[in-house]
């Protein structure tokens, strides 16, 4: 029995008119395609219709409709979703069928998702070329659903933005890509990091000094440490003072190197920093 033959049954069954099961929610004109199969209820029109009649939405959905299959295949994604199995997310979705409008938006969005997923961990893995493969195939996911829509645009350019040689327009505040910035240093991936801060609109901005002097640093590129340093060392006096000295020594600058062990030694120096 179609979707619509069962909500005919119920209605009928429970003694309901059209009209009294439409409420001022949806039109006669809507409920009686629906019931005579022309048209397929959205997953806000089901839900209410389900409610009027006390039944659960899944009692109109049969294991041979077009809704059951992609209820079924809809239920195992978001199970792999939650298990962080972005394949799996994306192997189940291969089933959904077309032309479905109860779980389409839901569908984009976990595939999307997933896509952007395993992006980030293809770039991790220095797979560059893989991972803007797939934000592609991410990009065309976002542009199907309405969920989230600039959450995905921000991750997906962040992610871009890591990966590309040159730098990449983000729709992002400067706080945000520091954050991000900060992170890519703690993983020593350093070439992310510069590509994520070259990004920035304010470059003197003394947090952006300090991440700049440290990816410099860890790269040996010591004069370009010690000018962000420098500009930084005020702002963070405990973190620059022994990087500076670090860099002078590598410099073979004693005199400096000397200067800012001393200012290591003032702890007055660091209170309140």
């Amino acid at each position: 029995m179609e979707l619509g033959q069962r909500l005919r049954q119920v209605r009928l069954e429970q003694g309901l008119s059209q009209r009294q099961l439409c409420g001022d929610v949806i039109t006669r004109n809507m409920l009686s395609q629906i019931e005579n199969g022309s048209a397929r209820p959205s997953m806000d029109t089901l839900s209410y219709l389900a409610a009027r009649l006390g039944k659960p939405i899944s009692f109109f959905l049969e294991e041979n409709s077009c809704h059951a299959v992609n209820a079924k295949c809809m239920r195992q994604a978001r199970s792999a979703y939650a298990d962080q199995n972005w394949q799996e997310v994306l192997r189940q979705l291969k089933a959904y069928q077309e032309d479905e409008s109860l779980f389409d938006e839901e569908r984009w969005l976990l595939e999307c998702l997933s896509l952007l997923s395993l992006a980030e961990e293809a770039a991790q893995q220095n797979r560059a070329a893989y991972a803007k493969q797939l934000l592609q195939e991410a990009e065309q996911a976002q542009h199907r659903t309405p969920y989230c829509r600039l959450e995905l645009q921000r991750r997906h350019m962040l992610l871009l933005a890591e990966i590309s040689t040159n730098p990449v327009a983000l729709p992002e505040d400067d706080r945000a890509l520091l954050l991000r910035a900060e992170a890519k240093l703690k993983e020593k991936n350093t070439t992310a990091c510069i590509a994520l801060l070259d990004c920035c609109e304010d470059h003197s901005n003394v947090r952006w000094h300090r991440i700049r002097g440290e990816a410099a640093f860890a790269s040996g590129e010591y004069k370009a440490a010690v000018s962000h340093f420098r500009e930084a060392e005020d702002a963070y006096p405990s973190i620059c003072y022994e990087r500076l000295e670090q860099c002078y020594r590598a410099l073979e600058d004693y005199k400096m190197a000397y200067e800012y062990a001393c200012k290591q030694r003032d702890g007055s120096a660091f209170s309140g920093k």
